[in-house]
């Protein structure tokens, strides 16, 4: 079992930065390296980054700087720019390099292996964190937590060492049964509230109440579990229930990812969400008409940026 002495993060989104804060604040500044281009890591170091009020002190590594691979490799950013990332890591990756993609989807995960090989990945879901991002600023209370899995769900080497690495570093983390549900899960999830906040132009106070928001929110998870089902996943309508309590607990004036994109007038993304579900919905014969509604009204907003 390999032990990880280094990491890098590609990406500092609010999940980027949480989780460089919580490794540097572990290991050191020198063992935890947030790789980007040049042009990014001046504006880093000229703009700053901030998490909770207080400046970061990250060791920045420019995609053009030979160097020693890392053990371990997070993907954190968005799906938009998941293609570059890939180009940019390149220095970083080695024979035995362990690769984590933190992004939203099901995909990202099969697009890295045709680069950098699928032995080398990891499936992870991120989980129950309350980041939020604003600017340069992230202010978040809870960490959350990863699911991490090996596609056939067996517990092999490098699933033990990232297990191993976050005992070490006091990461929170699940070794669930089946990783591909989760993510399926956790789909479901982004695919019925991401959505429907943004369109709705609410909070999560919007769809913790009966009204169409919320009956919206339903339709849209139901059609991702016969989709999922279709794809070998066997998602249950229990689960909905499970996310709407979750939902429910959450601060009402919070909200999700792509409500803040649509505010700030960037590109969602939709194509990961209802575009997935869609896709496969064709794919198997089958109508997905509140994804469909779903999908259309927010690449209709996107248009009008």
């Amino acid at each position: 079992m390999k032990k990880i002495n280094t990491v890098g993060i590609i990406g500092l989104g609010a999940l980027g930065i949480m989780y460089a804060k919580h490794f540097t604040e572990q290991m050191g500044k020198d063992s935890v390296r947030i790789v980007a281009d040049k042009n990014r890591i001046a504006k880093y170091r000229n703009e700053g980054i901030y998490c909770n009020g207080q400046k970061c002190d990250f060791q920045y590594v420019s995609d053009e700087d030979v160097c020693e691979p890392v053990d371990l490799l997070l993907f954190t950013v968005k799906n938009n720019d998941l293609h570059e990332a890939i180009k940019i890591a390149n220095n970083q990756v080695g024979e035995n390099t362990i690769i984590l993609s933190l992004l939203n989807g099901i995909t990202s995960e099969e697009i890295i292996g045709k680069t950098y090989g699928s032995e080398k990945l990891l499936y992870s879901v991120a989980q129950g964190m309350d980041a939020s991002k604003i600017g340069n600023r992230l202010t978040f209370v809870n960490l959350g937590f990863l699911s991490i899995g090996e596609e056939n769900n067996q517990l092999n080497d490098n699933l033990q060492s990232v297990a191993a690495f976050f005992d070490q570093t006091n990461t929170p983390y699940e070794i669930p049964k089946n990783i591909k549900h989760k993510l399926w899960s956790k789909l479901m999830l982004n695919t019925g509230v991401n959505t429907t906040v943004a369109i709705f132009e609410t909070n999560y106070g919007g769809i913790q109440v009966s009204g169409r928001p919320r009956d919206t929110v339903i339709s849209a998870m139901k059609e991702v579990i016969i989709i999922a089902c279709k794809e070998g996943i066997a998602l249950q309508e229990q689960e909905i229930d499970y996310w709407l309590q979750i939902i429910d607990s959450l601060n009402p004036n919070g909200m999700p990812s792509m409500r803040q994109d649509t505010m700030s007038r960037r590109n969602t993304e939709i194509d990961l969400f209802s575009g997935t579900i869609i896709t496969l919905g064709r794919k198997h014969g089958i109508p997905t008409p509140v994804n469909d509604f779903l999908f259309d009204r927010i690449k209709k907003l996107e248009a009008n940026y």
